[in-house]
């Protein structure tokens, strides 16, 4: 049986990221900023974050944008870090940042939640879903479901 073939070749972008280490170090020597990260890199870094986000440990979230954009910013800010001389493993050190960043934004979005839900408590469901009939043309059940899907959280 032939071997599946893998979506991240991991010598391949271990050679990118030495080569970049390289431009990096010559950019400090000349006392310029750093270059910018190759585009192989970017591609990596992006398929690896996708692929992340399909797992079902993340799959049911609404918010799976946001979780791959975290994911990618991380890596970047962090890409300086990687040492091939440590690691000969860039595909495992990628994944691990993106992993802890998709478990900072579900942080963030269930706190946001919480909050969301805690002002509406604390206004008054009432004031919150007020509906005008006339306007919304029967719209007024998926309000009062909404209402009492926050009241069953909070029991």
């Amino acid at each position: 049986m032939a071997r599946k073939r893998n979506y991240v070749n991991n010598p391949d972008l271990l050679a990118a990221l030495r080569d970049y280490r390289a431009l990096c170090k010559e950019a400090e020597d000349a006392g310029d900023k750093n270059p910018q990260v190759p585009e192989y890199i970017g591609k990596c870094i992006l398929l690896i974050a996708t692929r992340l986000a399909t797992k079902p440990n993340f799959s049911g979230y609404s918010y799976k944008e946001e979780m791959i954009s975290d994911g990618i910013e991380n890596c970047l800010m962090y890409i300086h870090n990687f040492d091939p001389e440590k690691s000969q493993n860039p595909f495992a050190y990628f994944t691990q940042i993106i992993w802890f960043a998709f478990l900072r934004r579900i942080q963030k979005e269930k706190k946001q939640l919480d909050i969301k839900t805690k002002i509406i408590e604390k206004t008054g469901y009432d004031e919150v879903m007020m509906v005008d009939d006339s306007l919304l043309s029967g719209a007024q059940s998926d309000y009062n479901q909404i209402k009492d899907n926050i009241q069953y959280r909070n029991r």
